[in-house]
């Protein structure tokens, strides 16, 4: 009974890590386009956004560090200038898109107040919090989690009971793809390497008298449980929004669909209930990428609270800059960083799990350089340079879909172990 006692809470853990509010906004929207190739959406967006990140912390479970810990074997100035990419596009990117999700959720539908006042009192009060280290947001994050599940099992339930299955035709040449590069909009495979490690520490203090067999069994149980959880509610999302795929214009945006689908199966006091709920969830999101990127930053400078103060301030900063703008725009904005960024993650993450006689320091550089370079292409791609690469989508496999990096990197990854050179090489 203590064992699943102890599964459970670490599973609702895990949960709570990769749920991010500002997640709840795609899965609907992309059902909404899918048409009747909804749940091909569905498995690609779980692909990338449940499974992947569910990988990270079974890395994290097995070598037992940090976000430095996962590309160590490259090199550790690879690794020090991959953590810093890393969480200069967390603050730059998926926390200010909290700010702008509350806007449009929460204050756009009753006042009309431009983005940047929003933005402003947003990141005024994520700083003082920062400064201040409040426990009411551990508090707050168990009760928020709970309460926006339940509401969103009562939507998918009622669309799955009172809605007939109609389903339109797929705006998608690709769905599968499609539903995995718009799982990269999630940033959880960044954040299950970011801050999974505080889960598998969190872990290791609570379960003192486990074995490390023990303790990694207990992670693999309760990752899965999340997994499944993750799955039936973003599953569940794609499919009421294709459902309702002609309830709403076709032009509606990602945060007024959630909205809308909420007042037509739960009504207006519902809706109102869940966008404080998610608006919350946002502000608790905003607070740990700020709160983690300033703790990494006074790591690097011998434990120096100035830095961290630098580094909440520009932090803070940069939510305002980024957060005056539309959930779209910040959305467009981060496609580029994630086309390269992503990839890379992808492969450290898996390379991390498998055993050391398949992930050796030679097939670790040589996977993640390859990565890397095949990536280029698809980073320009998204920046305007699509006619200069385009006669790359017949060279490479898979790069038409944005995925050219895949087929390189398992080349190589199985070249490099044919051939025996499994010997780490120093560094």
């Amino acid at each position: 009974m203590q064992n699943t006692k102890e599964t459970l809470v670490t599973a609702f853990a895990l949960f709570s890590l990769f749920f991010g509010a500002g997640n709840l906004i795609f899965p609907p929207l992309l059902g909404f386009q899918s048409g009747n190739m909804w749940w091909l959406v569905a498995l690609g967006f779980c692909l990338s956004a449940v499974l992947i990140p569910l990988f990270g912390i079974l890395a994290h479970a097995k070598i037992q560090g940090t976000i430095f810990d996962f590309g160590k074997k490259v090199s550790r100035t690879f690794s020090l200038m991959y953590s810093i990419l890393i969480y200069a596009i967390s603050v730059s990117l998926p926390s200010p898109r909290t700010a702008s999700v509350t806007h449009e959720i929460a204050v756009q539908p009753f006042f009309d107040s431009p983005y940047i006042v929003t933005s402003i009192i947003y990141f005024s009060l994520v700083f003082i919090f920062v400064m201040n280290r409040s426990k009411l947001l551990n508090i707050l994050g168990k009760v928020l989690t709970p309460a926006i599940i339940l509401i969103l099992l009562a939507i998918i339930g009622i669309t799955v009971f009172y809605f007939d299955f109609n389903f339109g035709t797929t705006h998608f040449d690709n769905p599968f793809t499609y539903g995995i590069l718009e799982g990269y909009q999630t940033f959880d495979a960044i954040g299950a390497v970011v801050v999974g490690g505080v889960i598998i520490v969190s872990v290791n203090i609570s379960n003192k008298e486990k074995t490390f067999e023990e303790k990694r069994v207990l992670i693999r149980k309760a990752g899965w449980l999340a997994g499944i959880a993750l799955f039936v509610i973003y599953a569940g999302l794609i499919f009421t929004g294709a459902v309702m795929h002609n309830q709403f214009d076709a032009d509606i945006t990602r945060t007024a669909l959630l909205n809308s689908i909420s007042i037509k199966t739960l009504g207006s006091t519902a809706n109102l209930f869940l966008s404080i709920l998610v608006s919350l969830a946002c502000f608790t999101t905003a607070v740990g990428i700020v709160t983690g990127t300033s703790d990494f930053i006074r790591h690097l400078f011998n434990d120096s609270q100035i830095a961290y103060i630098i580094t909440a301030v520009l932090g803070c900063v940069l939510g305002v800059v980024m957060g005056q703008f539309n959930v779209a725009y910040i959305v467009n904005v981060a496609l580029p960083a994630l086309m390269f960024i992503y990839p890379i993650t992808i492969v450290l993450i898996l390379l991390n799990i498998l055993p050391e006689k398949y992930a050796s320091t030679l097939v670790f550089r040589s996977v993640v350089i390859v990565t890397a370079i095949f990536s280029i292409p698809d980073f320009l791609s998204t920046i305007g340079y699509d006619n200069e690469v385009i006669f790359l989508e017949e060279l490479i496999p898979l790069s038409k879909y944005n995925m050219g990096w895949v087929i390189p990197g398992f080349l190589s990854f199985a070249i490099v172990n044919v051939l025996g050179s499994k010997k780490p090489i120093h560094e």
